[in-house]
């Protein structure tokens, strides 16, 4: 990997991006983040993924200069398309994917924090869509999950004046979960990891499923899915040590089957 570093401990994975100065999203980037979720998605170890900056920003947006080597607006739309079905993937992902923002995520680096199923921030991090100010629109799904966050009116003042909201801002307006002093900012997005890690793996792709059901499907679906994976999770091995734990008055020991 030449742009990100993978370290796994206690069921936890750490993507870290690290392509100095401001870990621009390039579209090598995007395979390999790509390529790290296929080796995650069977890696029994990881439970939880955190991805985070390594240095001053999260990502700092889309890599422009890598704009200026593409010559039609067709190849545009194929480079917009690739981003927006990985973060869509990530959306789905069976596990739980927590983004752990500092210093900066703008354009692509919001869309791509978007993706992820939660959002922890520093309280001076600065997130916004500023593509406006170039003539341009974001590309990564931005327009459809921003307002879904923020709501219409929000959304359509970030867009259109290209100001970035603070962190603190970020948690006000539903983007982030939550905001800490950047200094125990990882610290904390960690012992968050660790209670879901600490979760069974098979409620907890059943959750994710029905999280996103819940975004377009009628009510009516949703709770009949929901009501076959009780069903599923009930009989499965986890559901079973769950219960059985519960009535020793013992810590649970899940084991994802």
């Amino acid at each position: 990997m030449e742009y990100l570093k993978v370290n796994i401990e206690d069921f936890i994975a750490t993507i870290s991006i690290n392509r100095p100065p401001a870990n621009a999203l390039s579209s090598a980037v995007l395979r390999e983040l790509s390529s790290v979720l296929d080796d995650l998605e069977s890696n029994e170890e990881t439970r939880v993924i955190v991805i985070h900056g390594e240095g001053r920003f999260f990502s700092a947006g889309a890599d422009i200069k890598e704009f200026t080597t593409i010559t039609s607006g067709e190849d545009f739309s194929k480079l917009s398309t690739y981003g927006q079905e990985l973060f869509e993937r990530m959306e789905r992902f069976s596990k739980p994917i927590i983004a752990s923002i500092h210093g900066a995520a703008l354009g692509g680096g919001l869309e791509l924090a978007m993706g992820c199923h939660f959002r922890v921030v520093s309280e001076t991090a600065k997130l916004g869509l500023p593509e406006l100010q170039l003539g341009l629109i974001p590309g990564f799904a931005g327009t459809a999950r921003l307002p879904k966050l923020v709501g219409i009116p929000r959304a359509a003042e970030m867009l259109w004046t290209s100001e970035p909201i603070t962190g603190i801002e970020a948690v006000t307006f539903g983007l982030a979960n939550h905001a800490f002093p950047e200094d125990s900012l990882l610290e904390e997005t960690y012992k968050l990891a660790k209670k879901i890690a600490q979760k069974s793996p098979v409620s907890i792709k059943a959750t994710v499923e029905l999280l996103n059901m819940s975004k377009t499907e009628q009510y009516e679906n949703s709770v009949k899915r929901e009501a076959e994976l009780f069903g599923k999770v009930f009989v499965s091995e986890d559901g079973q040590e769950g219960i059985q734990a519960f009535i020793e008055k013992r810590k649970a020991n899940f084991q994802g089957k």
